[in-house]
């Protein structure tokens, strides 16, 4: 019995040599950056965010954020899905109202960036497509009516463009000076279209329209819109648009002030 003791003091022994604390490995606590070269596309009830891919090898995937208002205002950013890719569309959004929004890398250690520091704000608004008639003597069809999403005659006091051909060129014109619109140039979509620059406005109220080509309108009462040419012919032209429901909308530059009262261009040659 006596020999018990000694061996296992010696058992003890061993197992505290063994330990050895070097082979731990310390635990990544490093973020990542922010991402870099956040943007938002506006769509109908939806906005799409795009980002820069990060460039460290660890990056796992990224969380986006919405607020109600800009970073630094009191205003949370909630957190409103994850991706992998550098790609998320935002839906459920109300049209007409602003947002702004955020994105943050994650590494596989589940370290979190910083939010983007680019303020992205974007505001849904409603969009389709349609068509309108050659105008002829004013009537119905001929003219569009961006806020109610439908064709009206080309001197309906609501009527927002309408459409024209004098047997060698197609047109769309505004109905008076407190309605402007531009082309915007040729684009495989309407959402490369999404700003309103300061100049570059027809003085004619009137632009040629091109398959392709994409346009923009600032209605009399402040609302911008866009459409896209898709086909046309010397009766009819097929467009897709969209219309930002919110008045002066921020994403949208400023542009000087305009006269009060509405001038009617004339439009006598259409009427030959």
């Amino acid at each position: 019995m006596r020999l018990a003791i000694p061996i296992l003091l010696v058992v003890a022994a061993v197992g505290l040599t063994g330990c050895d604390e070097t082979t731990t490995a310390p635990r990544d606590v490093t973020p990542p950056a922010a991402p870099r070269g956040f943007y938002s596309v506006t769509g109908d009830g939806q906005v799409r965010l795009n980002w820069l891919a990060n460039t460290e090898s660890d990056v796992a995937g990224y969380r986006l954020y919405l607020s109600p208002c800009a970073s630094g205002s009191n205003c949370p950013y909630d957190r409103i899905g994850s991706t992998s890719a550098t790609q998320f569309i935002a839906t459920g959004l109300t049209n007409g109202v602003t947002r702004f929004y955020a994105v943050s890398a994650v590494d596989n250690a589940g370290n979190e960036s910083a939010l983007s520091y680019e303020t992205v704000f974007d505001t849904p608004r409603p969009s389709g497509s349609g068509s309108i008639n050659n105008f002829v003597n004013g009537t119905a069809g001929a003219g569009w009516d961006f806020s109610a999403f439908t064709t009206r005659a080309s001197n309906d006091p609501l009527t927002d463009i309408f459409y024209g051909y004098n047997g060698s060129v197609y047109q769309m014109f505004t109905p008076d000076v407190l309605t402007d619109i531009q082309d915007a140039g040729f684009s495989t979509s309407l959402d490369a279209v999404d700003f309103a620059p300061n100049d570059g406005w027809s003085p004619t109220g009137s632009v040629e329209l091109i398959p392709g080509h994409c346009y923009i309108v600032w209605t009399r009462d402040d609302h911008y819109a866009k459409f896209r040419v898709t086909s046309l012919t010397s009766t009819v032209v097929w467009f897709d648009w969209a219309y930002q429901t919110a008045a002066g909308n921020p994403e949208l530059k400023s542009r000087p002030a305009r006269a009060e009262t509405a001038t009617p261009r004339p439009i006598a040659w259409l009427r030959q």
